[in-house]
């Protein structure tokens, strides 16, 4: 359910005085409320009580969009249409960011609202004093109802009004009591959730609250209760948390961390990843916010201070090490997130780059060991959170979470461990660790540490599970479920890169993000102008806006399984090369040495690609395009071989062909 500091039918918001409306707004405002705003709310009340004549329906003052932490200036809802306004008081163009901006509102209601799934939603933006502008009405090719952004001044809402209900005139009329009672359930992107949740808001609030979704919840309820448990009786504890891929795993760690973050309490938490190009996005966005947001206070703020408050909430998991190696005392924080748990290095890997690059001779541990090593100095209690993916190791030495789980057998038999059944599936490879370790430590299975629905692809809640199948070659279960998903979730294929771009910039609609993903395997792209080896930041890749070259928008630089992983875009351009390979019997595995292609015969680098190409297939919340390039009969490093096994082979499930 959404709420609005004003609400009211439109007859009565005609009658009523100005004063009495800015009153009502006041009262229910959660804000301060400034001479600016107030003065925009009297503009605005004007405007409308003299556009509104003749109308019925009802009217709603700072619509509330959880998700975004944002308010729709004003929303009406007139007999068969829900319009979305925007005010720009005193503005003389329609700027493109701010067509994007009620797009976004009314995207978010489309998506996640569920009495606007079916309705008729039009956003307005109102710039007050700009010139007169055309009315058209137009629709989409998603066909949901969803009109592009009407752009008019303060003197035409009337006839942009008028004009869409007669132009809907055959559509069902809606309550607009029972509109705004409707359920509200957002699926934030990570950046979105981490945003939110440091500006304390709950999980409730940002995300899906419906009956599938409800284990998010649970899951953080059961943290919460273990932390409480563990400081009571001073316990040390370790819990795994297991998730599909996008059932929020990173958001169930960042909302224990967010909830932990008042160190007065002893029991203050840190966020640990070691996905350095996730930890740095997530940083850039809350140093981002946290400057506008001062800004918008009328305080004054340098990015360079804001920084470092957010850099005690979220680290990269080397820089804890490092710390550590140095400092022999216990960790500040008695409460520790690891993101991405599977990622973390084997011994040999640890040692080795201990022993090279910090000057540790004498260091012997994997890094999962040194890890609860400092945890484990607290006297009292402590408690580890273990995020955990399955079928994600991509980098060379990662050790998977058995490597964990050997850890506390062979040195910390004394901590308790709390583990997601789910953790014995195959595609975690710990069942054996798992078997080790109930022998010997006080061992608890609890299901709400397994996240079951994916959050990422709200559109379909089967993506995951299509991509294990295409990977696990199990063409006739791929079939079946992308039957399933192919109407909410579209999945394309083309052999044409322009072709896609295009399908990329049509489906996508206001700040929807989009881009291009690669295997950073895919050396032989460079025809296509991609090239995984030059640098690109993800910083800007991910956070900037459609006029930086360096944004994802521009479809110019690429990212990479290293890039994406723990991220996701809207709509995504897969990109195949002949690194990975389609055969009946299994994926031909190769990378590309000097002037030619190479067999991968190690099992590890193996599994490696394969998670890799997991990874971007399950990048997209709303959709993507697959392109498969036709190669090159003149070119033996892109001879159409390598890539004709494999566009057939997704073309056999039934992915449709882009013409």
């Amino acid at each position: 359910m959404l709420n609005a500091y004003y609400k009211d039918s439109i007859d009565n918001f005609l009658i009523k005085s100005i004063e009495e409306i800015i009153g009502e707004i006041t009262l229910a405002n959660t804000f301060d409320t400034n001479l600016n705003t107030t003065e925009a709310w009297k503009q605005q009340i004007v405007i409308l009580k003299n556009q509104l004549q003749g109308f019925s329906g009802n009217i709603f003052f700072e619509f509330s969009i959880p998700r975004m932490g944002k308010r729709i200036d004003c929303l009406l809802v007139i007999e068969n249409v829900v319009f979305v306004l925007e005010f720009k008081v005193g503005e003389t163009e329609y700027l493109s960011h701010n067509i994007n901006q009620v797009w976004d509102y009314a995207l978010d209601l489309k998506n996640f609202h569920k009495p606007s799934h079916d309705a008729v939603i039009v956003p307005i933006l109102i710039a007050t004093e700009a010139d007169e502008f055309a009315i058209n009405i137009f629709t989409t090719s998603h066909k949901d109802n969803l009109i592009i952004p009407i752009k008019t001044n303060k003197l035409g809402i009337k006839n942009v009004i008028q004009n869409t209900v007669t132009f809907f005139s055959n559509k069902i009329e809606i309550d607009g009591n029972q509109f705004i009672s409707g359920s509200y359930s957002p699926t934030p992107t990570i950046i979105e959730a981490a945003v939110n949740l440091y500006n304390e808001h709950s999980v409730e609030e940002i995300t899906r609250n419906d009956a599938e979704a409800k284990n998010l919840s649970k899951t953080t309820n059961s943290i919460s209760d273990t932390i409480e448990y563990a400081k009571e009786f001073k316990k040390k504890v370790i819990c795994f948390v297991t998730g599909v891929p996008g059932a929020g795993k990173t958001l169930v760690g960042l909302k224990v961390a967010t909830t932990h973050l008042d160190r007065t309490k002893g029991n203050s938490s840190v966020f640990l990843s070691g996905n350095a190009p996730l930890v740095a996005i997530l940083q850039e966005a809350l140093t981002r916010d946290k400057v506008k947001r001062e800004k918008e206070k009328g305080n004054k703020i340098t990015k360079g201070s804001a920084r470092e408050g957010v850099k005690a909430f979220i680290q990269i998991i080397h820089h804890y090490r490092d710390a550590y190696l140095s400092d022999p005392k216990e960790p500040y924080d008695h409460v520790a997130i690891f993101d991405e748990a599977q990622r973390a290095w084997n011994k040999e890997q640890t040692i080795d780059f201990m022993r090279r690059k910090k000057n540790q001779p004498n260091f012997h541990y994997s890094e999962p060991e040194f890890l609860i090593s400092c945890l484990d100095r607290h006297k009292d209690w402590a408690l580890i959170v273990c995020l955990v993916g399955g079928g994600q190791e991509i980098n060379t030495g990662e050790a998977g979470i058995s490597e964990w789980l050997n850890a506390i057998y062979d040195s910390f038999p004394h901590w308790e461990v709390h583990i997601s059944p789910n953790l014995t599936d195959k595609e975690y490879d710990a069942l054996t660790s798992i078997d080790k370790i109930t022998e010997r430590c006080i061992t608890n299975f609890d299901e709400n540490l397994h996240l079951a629905v994916s959050m990422r692809s709200y559109r379909a809640e089967n993506v995951s599970l299509f991509v294990k199948q295409i990977l696990d070659l199990d063409i006739v279960n791929a079939k079946n479920t992308f039957t399933l998903i192919n109407k909410k979730y579209p999945i394309v294929i083309t052999r044409d890169l322009t072709k896609a771009k295009l399908w990329l910039k049509e489906k996508a609609r206001g700040n929807e993000r989009y881009g291009i993903v690669v295997s950073s395997q895919a050396q032989r792209l460079k025809p296509l102008a991609i090239d995984v080896k030059s640098p690109m930041n993800p910083v800007n890749w991910f956070l900037d806006d459609k006029d930086d070259v360096r944004s994802s928008y521009y479809l110019e630089d690429v990212a990479t399984e290293f890039q994406v992983q723990g991220l996701e875009l809207d709509w995504a351009c897969v990109t195949w090369d002949g690194d990975f390979r389609y055969s009946e019997n299994e994926w031909k595995t190769f990378s590309f040495v000097g002037n030619k292609w190479q067999n991968i015969h190690k099992i590890e680098r193996k599994k490696y690609l394969l998670n890799a190409y997991r990874v971007l297939l399950t990048r997209a919340r709303q959709g993507m395009v697959i392109v498969v390039p036709f190669g090159d009969i003149e070119d033996p490093t892109r001879n159409p071989d390598y890539y004709n096994s494999t566009y057939n082979y997704l073309v056999s499930i039934g992915i449709y062909v882009l013409e």
